[in-house]
């Protein structure tokens, strides 16, 4: 268990460390949780928009490529 956490750590590196630490110092024990929800709506959000986006494009492309094959066909 102890190289597991070794290993958890130097993947993270030093500086990880200190910034979860100064998020527990800034936020207290009871927000953190709050925040991660915060975090994770907005995420979803972004991740919605996107995706809406991005349909929006694909389905402009497929409306101007069968306007060029309408225009090529006359």
């Amino acid at each position: 268990m102890n190289t597991a956490i070794f290993g958890l750590f130097n993947s993270f590196g030093p500086e990880w460390i200190i910034i979860f630490l100064a998020i527990i110092l800034l936020f207290g024990g009871k927000k953190i949780p709050e925040l991660m929800r915060g975090i994770g709506k907005g995420i979803r959000e972004f991740n919605t928009a996107r995706n809406s986006l991005e349909n929006e494009f694909k389905h402009g492309m497929k409306e101007a490529e069968k306007k060029e094959a309408d225009k090529d066909e006359k």
